[in-house]
């Protein structure tokens, strides 16, 4: 029977993806702290939470956790960007004269967002000049859309910002009109041969103001929401990505990034 591990603090997500688990058939656990138990262990192991939480508990355990590298965007061909995007450091940033998106390429240690220039960005007594990130043109996005995706399908989709603002009905649904076109112009990346993605993992799709339909990243599955996703798909998309140390396929040792587990 397989067991998902969840972070101590309850959110909507949590609860949700928790939820279908249990309808599943699986174990579910959520232990007081990031420390597990002395002695406990389990197998067939999938953990859902936030990067730093998943990094500390997949090292207990001997779980390698799939995702792409943090560079990912800027390989992607610029048909699917529709804008300029660089892999650069905080500290490199810090020199940008003119507005930029900027935004950590690793955790969520500052909020990303339009900076008129790189002085607005957090300073090196805040953040280390060496913190990567990503810097992009300055787009506005129509619709954004997220997509768990398994073995190059998205197997589910949902619309969670338009113009800004929740894609969230008052009655609680996640509701847009392009959800088709979202998930016809994903598949059709995915089926191009020349995108490489982690067999498991988030891909955020949208539109761009007078660009049209562009991918907006790629995240790791474990460690993202899941807005209006069917949660039983989540659940399959976030097991595939989390995987035992020693057992890591040939084919998906490329998408295995180091993280510190503090």
């Amino acid at each position: 029977m397989p067991t998902l591990v969840l972070p101590p603090r309850f959110t909507r997500d949590t609860i949700v993806v928790g939820n279908a688990a249990r309808a599943a058939g699986w174990a579910v656990e959520r232990f007081p702290s990031w420390r597990l138990p002395d002695g406990w262990c389990g197998e067939d192991v999938a953990l859902y939470g936030e990067p730093l939480f998943a990094a500390v508990v997949a090292d207990q355990l001997g779980l390698i956790l799939l995702e792409p590298p943090f560079d990912w965007l800027t390989t992607l061909a610029e048909k699917y960007r529709k804008r300029a995007v660089q892999f650069s450091t905080l500290g490199k940033a810090r020199q940008l004269g003119q507005p930029a998106f900027v935004k950590p390429a690793d955790d969520k240690c500052f909020l990303a967002g339009v900076f008129r220039s790189g002085a607005q960005l957090p300073s090196e007594d805040i953040l280390p000049g060496t913190t990567p990130v990503l810097v992009a043109e300055p787009v506005k996005w129509e619709v954004e859309f997220r997509s768990f995706v398994l073995d190059s399908e998205v197997v589910t989709l949902s619309p969670y910002l338009r113009s800004g603002e929740l894609a969230q009905s008052p009655d609680g649904h996640w509701e847009d009109e392009r959800t088709d076109q979202a998930r016809e112009f994903a598949q059709s990346m995915l089926s191009d041969r020349s995108v490489n993605l982690p067999p498991a993992v988030v891909m955020d799709v949208g539109v761009i103001e007078g660009r049209g339909w562009a991918v907006i990243e790629a995240n790791a599955a474990w460690g993202s929401g899941i807005y209006g996703c069917d949660p039983e798909a989540v659940l399959r998309v976030v097991r595939r990505a989390c995987l035992p140390r020693g057992k890591v396929p040939a084919t998906d040792v490329r998408w295995v990034v180091e993280r510190a587990a503090g």
